[in-house]
Formats: structure tokens, sequence, C-alpha cells
């Protein structure tokens, strides 16, 4: 039984040393042409993801215009899902409260805002 498995490895391992320069050219050539894709995926997704990253900038910049909140606390309010000032300015004060670094002080200074 052993002796079948280690002629079994001796014919993989003493097989793989001709196929292997054919294998690595076939290699090559898929990678030249996946790159080529690759690259115009990226170009392509490269263009959204800078119309997407120019507008959550906006959305940051619109959200610290209100009072006490800075870069951190609109980054936050982003991520929790608010897209808006409106949004933010009309939220419970529990939705606000759950949104991390935001405190009841803060949440005060919104109020004002109504």
């Amino acid at each position: 039984m052993f002796s079948k498995i280690f002629n079994k490895l001796k014919s993989i391992l003493g097989k793989k040393s001709v196929p292997q320069t054919t294998k690595s050219k076939k290699v090559t050539k898929s990678s030249k042409s996946t790159k080529s894709t690759k690259a115009s995926k990226s170009s392509k997704s490269s263009k959204s993801s800078k119309g997407k990253k120019q507008e959550v900038k906006l959305i940051l910049d619109s959200f610290t215009s209100l009072p006490g909140i800075g870069a951190k606390s609109a980054k936050a309010f982003y991520e929790a899902g608010f897209k808006s000032t409106k949004d933010i300015i009309s939220a419970k004060d529990e939705d606000l409260l759950a949104v991390p670094g935001v405190g009841i002080n803060l949440v005060k200074k919104l109020r004002k805002q109504k």
C-alpha cells in the first residue's frame, strides 16, 4: 500500500518538472489578459468612485455646517445612515444618541436648529 502511494508521488513529482515550462507560458498569457481586463474595469470603477467620493465629501461638508458637528461627528452621522442635514435635524433624540460620539449636549444644540 505504501509503495503504491510512493510510486504515485514519484510519478506526480517527475511529471511536474517538464510541464511547468509550458504551464508558465500559459499562465503568463492568461495573466496578461486578466491584467488588461482588470485595468479596464478599474478605470470604469474609478470614475464612479471619484463621483461617489465627491458626493460623500459634499455631504460631510454640509454636516459640518451644523453647530457642534466636526469632521469626526459628520463621518459618524454618514456611516449611521444620515444623508442630509434635514435628516439629522428631524431625527429622534434616540436615533441621534445611537450614533457613536454623539452626546446629549450635541443633541441639544441640534434641537435649537429646528
